[in-house]
């Protein structure tokens, strides 16, 4: 595309390297958008679609916003499903001797998503990359939001279980593996697939890309040496993640290998069929397990304890240690109380570290991870006396950060500004030169403040005033019928329909010396804030694992407070082959029976050797389906390190739960109502165990 000004020159550059996304272009106080992508904007984002003429091309389509609603049209756009690449002035305008100098500073896509419009609260948001080598799954996900990273290798034929437990955003793979992606999972898990060159794919690329991120030689402190799939994997999803962010991703620290067999398995039969996340009257979350279990008052507590739900464990001492943890807060209602109302005062840690990391984050970030910070004493004494191991361990396991806590409260205002380029953001006597430079401009602003009331007594003209604007500077202003009585020293400077503006060399002296002050106090609060966030970044990984230590004891607070408040008791967890329910209950329906109604409770008893098989009758509606569906609710519970709605529960691990209840068709898969029963049968016979 010719062009005939520089600056529609520089679009199609920038905009040639990203033609696959919607380039949002700075131009001062503005981002604009042009051609078709301008066209698409005013129909998703509901701009005001206009046109300029930039020389020989014509006139230009156009459409724009100002800068600082960009994340809400951000948001709106990636909603709509499209890419968005924001280029922003990476120079002072005013010291630039031609055209602005623009970069691409972020690529936006549905997995590498920051912004807080875009993000829940409660639910991490993964971007997942695929790599398959004969029958084996190299699997790696990433939530940039948090830094969590992960790796790790499974047969073929579970990429779709392990696909619906990430719940991708976005997902990575291939040219040559698309299509099996395509035809195998996309119907059944709703993502962005994103297709990607071979080469990044390679596993010395993908080594050598991961070892030199992280500054080590080997992954063997990772435990990730050995796998070959899975970290082609992860090296695509690094790769993706420096090619868009233009960062250096310091808040992503470790790879961590996750081990699929260590969880129970809920296929996308079980999860949808037990109405785990949604209910299947509405398709919300209103009717569905997790809006009974979630009582966390922090973010990252609903987000592990989401995880949690998803992972049941498999190990009958794990799930015992987080039982006790539980009956430790239910036991204890002061302890319990006083811990959940402090945990309520902190913030996302997770998701301010990683915003101050990939430097997006303001004053009011840093200030609301200090104080929560800064809370984590507090939290350590209220656990001190606690005598339950993983209690102890916890304890034990949170680093100081006290030093940051105080860096940040010495360093930020109690109220700053959003913009963090324009001041008003370090506290007096923090910095000695930024105080001097503070009284420079106040005792300016003090001496032209009296001069109004100076000049007019020496003038004898009532209504002078001193004014100000960024055109002219600071200006004397002196209206027509008062002009003869001007002194000689007023310089004039603008003419007005009914007044003169002038100016006077001291005048001028204390404004150069006002505005030099305040442009110098902007650029030293900037540096000062900068300095202030690379300290906390200096401490990135300590916040992330005190982040989960405060995840876990919020998990333990709200399932005994879920316990106390619905009647849930301890269930025995075992490695033996019997499940023994009494009095048990539906967590969800016995939520939702009309006012002065209570659930019917029911025995279960289950094994190996005489009670392989229950039959249950009865008449429509009379509560078969409910039965079922409780016995496998109060399993996963138990497995995760919840109480349990029964008098008492004797839990045998259990490796998978799988259902067939209700039916639905499969239109888009091309499948009858008929095929998915028979499906999902199959998938029970040929995968169930002895401990299914």
């Amino acid at each position: 595309m010719s062009t005939s000004t520089p600056l529609m020159e520089q679009y199609w550059k920038i905009k040639n390297q990203h033609q696959d996304a919607i380039l949002f272009f700075r131009m001062g106080d503005f981002f604009e958008l042009f051609y078709d992508d301008a066209k698409i904007a005013s129909k998703v984002l509901g701009l005001t679609l206009t046109s300029r003429g930039h020389g020989t091309v014509g006139d230009v389509p156009l459409a724009g916003f100002p800068h600082h609603a960009l994340d809400g049209y951000l948001a709106k756009m990636i909603k709509a499903g499209y890419k968005v690449a924001i280029c922003e002035q990476v120079e002072d305008p005013k010291k630039a001797k031609k055209l602005v100098k623009r970069e691409i500073v972020e690529v936006v896509t549905p997995g590498t998503i920051l912004t807080d419009d875009l993000l829940e609260s409660k639910r991490n948001n993964y971007l997942v990359a695929i790599y398959l080598k004969a029958e084996i799954c190299g699997f790696s996900r990433v939530d940039l939001s948090t830094g969590e990273f992960e790796a790790t290798e499974f047969p073929k034929e579970d990429l779709q279980d392990q696909l619906l437990n990430s719940f991708p955003s976005e997902v990575l793979v291939s040219e040559t593996q698309a299509s099996f992606v395509q035809s195998h999972v996309r119907n059944l898990v709703n993502f962005t697939l994103t297709k990607r060159d071979d080469w990044l794919f390679s596993r010395d690329y993908a080594y050598e890309l991961l070892t030199e991120h992280f500054k080590v030689v080997s992954l063997k402190g990772f435990g990730c040496e050995d796998l070959d799939a899975g970290l082609r994997a992860a090296g695509a999803i690094l790769h993706y993640l420096k090619e868009n962010k233009k960062s250096d991703l310091a808040h992503i620290r470790s790879l961590s290998r996750f081990y699929p067999n260590q969880f129970m398995v809920l296929d996308p039969a079980t999860l949808r069929n037990l109405e785990i996340f949604s209910s299947l009257a509405n398709g919300g979350k209103e009717g569905s397990l997790i809006t009974i279990i979630d009582q966390t008052v922090t973010p990252i507590g609903g987000r592990l304890l989401r995880h949690w739900i998803q992972n049941p464990l498999r190990d009958a001492q794990k799930i015992k240690a987080r039982l006790d943890a539980v009956e430790e807060f239910v036991a204890d209602e002061n302890l319990r109380q006083q811990i959940r109302t402090v945990l309520k005062k902190f913030g996302d840690l997770e998701r301010l570290i990683s915003r101050i990391c990939t430097r997006r984050a303001n004053a009011r970030d840093l200030l609301t991870l200090g104080k929560s910070i800064a809370l984590i004493p507090e939290i350590k004494s209220l656990i001190s006396k606690s005598e339950i191991p993983l209690l102890s361990e916890i304890n034990g396991a949170f680093l100081d950060l006290e030093e940051v806590a105080q860096r940040i409260e010495q360093a930020i205002v109690d109220d700053p500004p959003l913009a963090i380029t324009e001041g008003g953001i370090i506290k007096e006597g923090y910095n000695v030169a930024l105080d001097e430079l503070r009284q420079i401009a106040f005792s300016g602003k003090n001496w032209i403040a009296n001069l109004q009331a100076v000049e007019r007594e020496r003038t004898g003209i009532p209504s002078l005033k001193v004014g100000y604007n960024k055109v002219f500077g600071y200006y004397i202003e002196v209206t027509k019928p008062h002009l003869a009585k001007v002194p000689q020293d007023f310089i004039r400077k603008q003419t007005l329909v009914n007044a003169e503006r002038f100016i006077t060399p001291e005048l001028k002296e204390y404004e150069e010396k006002i505005l030099g002050a305040e442009e110098k106090m902007a650029s030293l609060e900037y540096e000062l804030f900068d300095e202030v966030r690379q300290f906390v970044v200096s401490h990135a990984e300590a916040i992330q694992k005190n982040a989960h230590l405060i995840a876990q004891l919020d998990i333990f607070a709200a399932l005994a407070e879920v316990a106390v408040t619905n009647n849930y008791h301890k269930p025995e967890v075992s490695d033996s082959d019997r499940i023994v329910i009494e009095e048990g209950r539906h967590p969800v329906v016995e939520k939702l029976l009309p006012l002065g109604e209570s659930f019917v409770p029911n025995d279960t008893t289950l094994d190996n050797q005489q009670n392989q098989i229950m039959v249950i009758t009865g008449p429509n509606m009379a509560g078969k389906s409910t039965y079922i569906r409780q016995v496998g609710l109060i399993v996963l519970l138990a497995q995760m390190g919840s109480f349990v709605p029964a008098r008492s529960a004797k839990i045998g691990i259990v490796d998978r739960i799988f259902t067939r209840v209700g039916a639905s068709d499969n239109l888009a898969g091309g499948e009858s109502t008929f095929l998915v029963e028979m499906n999902e049968m199959a998938n029970i016979l040929n995968n169930a165990s002895s401990n299914s």
